[in-house]
């Protein structure tokens, strides 16, 4: 598609692109601070989350997770239910598609200011990036059928989730010595194929990335060349204390909590590795969590923080084994008299101890989140990024603290 667009693009072409190019610009100057959603296909399941109660007026940008994609099909829909067939009430009939797509589009209706992006792949769905990134015909097939598939379904972006292009993501991925610098050429083929599309829609695409927040997923990668073709980068900064981790530890600490961190690194440690290689940090968005880590088995020496747990006994969680969305923790343990909440001063974190059951939790709530809120004003980063809308409580507490810190008046 791109290759015959260009030999027929003349001088009006190259106008019309600096046009739009410089159009974003501006909108993207006088934008606040972005806060980027994630809105996962299957909230509309066991959950009970429908796209309709997403609070949009407080966000600047949804990701929907995730399409799937193939070297043969391209970017494809991951749940075709979920995505267009659920049936919305309301929803006008000239989409011609319901689902959460076209609920999504109906909130950007409402909400003007608000922008989509498709994300692509995921944890479970990265095993076969390295194959189609691979090879130029592979690259292209899939920059073509991807964009593509983002204009069929009226996204504004599109947003790559390669776990991970420098290896250690999941057990099934293929993997190949040249993923690091065809990662690069894959980004090149997709923002080659969004430019040209902007050119011919008269409007600006957004190209995105999550990535990784540990030193082994940034370093190994040329992010002077992958920062240029990037509109911004979502760092994952949680996950760092995990089921497999020997000790319990915070899941997404803003700063180190120690010297040697039980954690391996913080929020700011990995802010600070991609401001070292170069990253403007306006383009850094910090990813934050709607849901806790938890432990068994944990003994009361510090309030069971950094202390051995079994993992045989991990605590059952809200939809899995360890994992706590906030509501959870909001309704059915702070509310439990038996758990007590502390706060790390070092990490600018709380977490939860219940002696009588040995269960620790650590999580992010309102607090922690203004103080992450105003890192980024402090930091001059691009704004916020949370995993995912469904963890909030039904007040949309979590959202609301990011939210009126970053709008606040300076």
């Amino acid at each position: 598609m791109y290759h015959a667009f260009f030999k027929k693009c003349l001088l009006g072409c190259v106008l019309a692109f600096s046009l739009v190019m410089a159009t974003a610009s501006t909108a993207q100057q006088a934008a606040p601070y972005r806060i980027v959603g994630y809105y996962v296909s299957w909230g509309i399941y066991a959950r009970g989350y429908l796209a309709t109660e997403i609070p949009a007026h407080m966000l600047t940008h949804i990701n929907y997770a995730f399409a799937n994609f193939s070297a043969e099909r391209g970017c494809y829909r991951g749940d075709p239910n979920a995505d267009t067939d659920v049936r919305y009430a309301g929803l006008p009939a000239d989409l011609g598609f319901q689902g959460n797509f076209g609920q999504l589009i109906q909130l950007k209706r409402e909400n003007p200011g608000l922008q989509t992006l498709i994300s692509v792949g995921g944890w479970n769905w990265s095993v076969l990036f390295s194959d189609v990134a691979a090879t130029p015909e592979s690259r292209a097939i899939f920059a073509e059928q991807c964009v593509e598939f983002m204009v069929q379904y009226g996204f504004d972006g599109i947003d790559l989730d390669w776990e991970y292009p420098t290896g250690g993501g999941h057990p099934l991925n293929r993997e190949r010595p040249e993923d690091p610098e065809n990662f690069i050429l894959l980004l090149e083929a997709v923002r080659t194929e969004l430019d040209a599309q902007a050119v011919q829609d008269g409007r600006p695409y957004l190209l995105t990335i999550a990535a990784g927040a540990g030193d082994d997923k940034i370093d190994g990668l040329d992010w002077s060349r992958i920062h240029p073709l990037l509109d911004f980068i979502n760092v994952m900064a949680y996950d760092m204390a995990v089921a497999s981790s020997p000790l319990t530890g915070f899941n997404a600490p803003l700063y180190d909590s120690s010297s040697e961190p039980v954690e391996g690194t913080s929020a700011h440690t990995a802010i600070q590795a991609y401001l070292d290689q170069g990253v403007p940090a306006d383009k850094l968005v910090l990813g934050v969590a709607f849901y806790g880590r938890g432990w068994g088995a944990v003994p009361p020496e510090n309030n069971g923080l950094h202390q051995p747990h079994n993992p045989q006994r991990l605590p059952s969680g809200t939809w899995e084994l360890h994992n706590f969305d906030y509501q959870d923790i909001a309704e059915n343990h702070l509310t439990n008299p038996d758990f007590q909440r502390f706060w790390d001063d070092t990490a600018q974190v709380p977490w939860l101890y219940n002696p009588v059951t040995q269960v620790m939790i650590s999580y992010d709530d309102p607090e922690s989140l203004t103080v992450k809120a105003e890192y980024v004003r402090e930091m001059g980063l691009g704004g916020v990024m949370f995993w995912e809308l469904s963890g909030d409580d039904d007040q949309a507490s979590l959202l609301t603290s990011l939210y009126e810190t970053l709008n606040a008046a300076r």
